[in-house]
């Protein structure tokens, strides 16, 4: 190399390099122990220095509390899944002891507000057996919301945008006194024989609603709401 020839450039150590050389020798802080002690580390908690241990310790302690958190969410889903399960079931042996088909309707309906909380319920049914066929269950269901029954393979859940069943809540009895023009959230539930998601068509459909906008959200679990659709549809079937 000529004399005046200009130097290489040698690129500067980074972060990423340090990292690097750690990792691929394990043994650096075994034979440098002392900086293990030395190293200051700035705490999330209140802004003061302190050791390396330290912020472990700190960093584990905030894991575990996030552990500990996580159980208690988990247990508190358990016990609300394990309250609702014992009213379906409480439902569904409600829905067992009725003598008179007809008063089947009124029995699905009052069971939903009273037992789950929901602020206004309705349901109709199409396709009955002659014997029901003017009963005021089978009133105002078009051939559009028939086929929107059909097509749902899964409860619908989301805010009221004019859907034709909310007008079957008008004149129900509702558990708030809510009117259906106050209805911001809704479930829409199929009826059919069989599991939901058969390609059955449709026998009827039950509406619950309520005016708070987050009750019903199109991001919520269905399990529920299937089983009741389930258990509805298998009570109402008495009816064709």
């Amino acid at each position: 190399m000529s004399p005046h020839s200009p130097l290489p450039q040698i690129a500067p150590i980074t972060e990423e390099d340090i990292v690097e050389y750690l990792a691929q020798t394990p043994g650096f802080f075994e034979r440098h122990a002392e900086l293990l002690t030395s190293v200051q580390m700035v705490s999330p908690h209140g802004h003061r220095a302190v050791s390396l241990q330290e912020r472990q310790a700190e960093m584990l302690r905030d894991k575990i509390k996030g552990l500990e958190q996580r159980v208690m969410d988990m247990v508190r889903n358990a016990h609300e899944n394990a309250a609702i399960a014992e009213k379906v079931h409480q439902w569904g042996c409600d829905l067992q002891r009725i003598k008179v088909p007809t008063d089947l309707p009124d029995a699905v309906v009052r069971g939903i507000r009273t037992l789950f909380d929901v602020p206004q319920a309705a349901v109709r049914v199409w396709s009955v057996a002659p014997a029901y066929a003017n009963a005021p269950v089978t009133w105002g269901a078009s051939d559009d919301v028939r086929a929107f029954a059909t097509s749902l393979t899964m409860p619908f859940c989301g805010p009221n945008l004019g859907f034709e069943p909310v007008g079957w809540l008008r004149g129900a009895a509702s558990s708030d006194g809510s009117e259906s023009n106050e209805v911001h959230s809704l479930a829409l539930l199929p009826l059919r024989d069989g599991p939901m998601d058969r390609a059955t068509p449709a026998f009827g459909m039950l509406v619950l609603a309520s005016h708070d906008p987050h009750r019903f959200e199109a991001t919520m679990g269905t399990d529920f709401l299937t089983l009741i659709a389930e258990m509805a549809s298998a009570a109402l079937a008495r009816l064709r």
